[in-house]
């Protein structure tokens, strides 16, 4: 569970983890939060690994040719303050590794109302899929455009996507990149298109303002890479039809989009002109940011992270799997960096109770991915080894 936030948003995770009986991983950075923090806010019966996550560079992770690109183009991201939420959530994948756990949750912060039956009929369909996700409801998982384009009337549905993700680690190769909807990146399975995925159950998600200028700069270049990608496979395309013929074209129609939920704003009888100022003062700092986005940029973007991929795979094949947690923890630095400080109680993690009836995964219908419904099994012994947020 990656954590910025009082240890008291740690509170629903570890009702989850103590109803379930497997671990509860916390993953503290920024000022609110800290290991020594939540170790003694949260009680004592759950089994808990609270870690805090140093600077990026001291991590045993990968480096991301990708991440560097954008910042050739957008220098002003430097100044804005950088999330390590993709850095976290791979930390957890590498923790699974070294481990030996095989199923396990990302959970968010701001994530509430977590239903211990949808987890464990979430990890039963990790027998025929690599990521199952649970409906994020309350303030809706969307970028800063699409929060725009719902309010103002458009139709706008949930992507599955990291903040309440149930994903088999084994089987997996993906990892989380530094940009914008690292989620639907982590999602893909390279040229192949999407892992097998479905979608269950459903979580809340705390209310938060997404239409501050600094959020939209920030989000426009990963929303118009995953846009652009899904897009081609809604179309029964594959990923490498995303040149730069495809993004021209995907380029042209994102700003007559972006323009056209301006367009909406400013017809919405329901807001006040204060919410209207806001929303059109944020699109336009999104059409700001997209002037810039070239189509050769985001081929070599593209490119870059399909490099990355080999290389992150590469890494976990290199990492010993199946040790005790205090050497596990060892392994997550780079060699010469300062061992990661934790705090962590109890040892085992216990198998999930299957569920006595089986039931459906729900179809996500969206503008661009589609997630395969599928029959949801309840196997006996299904176990969820980690639960990481």
């Amino acid at each position: 569970m990656p954590t910025v936030r009082h240890p008291v948003s740690l509170a629903p995770a570890a009702e989850l983890a103590e109803a379930l009986g497997c671990t509860l991983v916390t993953l503290h950075s920024k000022r609110w939060t800290s290991a020594d923090k939540a170790a003694p806010f949260l009680p004592r019966s759950v089994d808990l690994v609270a870690i805090d996550v140093p600077e990026i560079a001291q991590l045993n992770l990968p480096h991301e040719t990708a991440r560097c690109l954008p910042l050739k183009v957008f220098p002003r991201l430097q100044n804005f303050p950088r999330t390590d939420l993709a850095a976290k959530r791979n930390l957890g994948l590498v923790l699974s590794r070294l481990l030996g756990w095989s199923r396990i949750m990302f959970l968010d912060d701001d994530i509430t109302e977590l239903n211990p039956d949808d987890v464990r009929r979430a990890s039963g369909l990790l027998d025929i899929h690599n990521a199952v996700g649970l409906h994020v409801c309350g303030c809706h998982d969307h970028s800063m455009v699409c929060h725009a384009y719902r309010d103002a009337g458009g139709s706008q549905q949930s992507f599955i996507g990291g903040g309440a993700l149930v994903v088999h680690a084994e089987r997996t190769r993906s990892f989380f990149p530094e940009i914008y909807n690292d989620d639907w990146f982590f999602l893909l399975d390279g040229d192949k298109g999407l892992q097998p995925a479905a979608v269950t159950g459903r979580v809340v998600q705390y209310p938060y303002d997404p239409f501050r200028p600094e959020r939209a700069r920030a989000e426009e270049f990963g929303d118009v890479l995953a846009e652009g990608i899904y897009w081609l496979l809604d179309q029964g395309l594959p990923l490498d039809r995303a040149d730069q013929k495809h993004w021209t074209t995907f380029l042209n129609m994102r700003k007559l989009f972006i323009e056209r939920v301006l367009d909406m704003v400013a017809r919405d009888p329901n807001l006040t002109l204060a919410e209207k100022g806001q929303r059109s003062e944020a699109l336009r700092e999104s059409l700001g940011r997209l002037r810039l986005i070239t189509p050769g940029l985001c081929e070599d973007y593209i490119r870059a992270w399909h490099a990355d991929r080999q290389t992150w795979q590469g890494h976990l094949d290199s990492l010993p799997t199946g040790l005790d947690r205090t050497s596990a923890l060892s392994e997550m630095t780079r060699k010469g960096a300062p061992a990661l400080y934790a705090r962590h109680r109890g040892q085992a993690s216990r198998p999930l109770a299957a569920d006595a009836a089986p039931s459906r995964a729900t179809r996500i219908d969206r503008s661009c991915p589609q997630i395969t419904p599928a029959p949801e099994p309840a196997p006996a012994g299904a176990e969820l080894a980690g639960h990481l947020s």
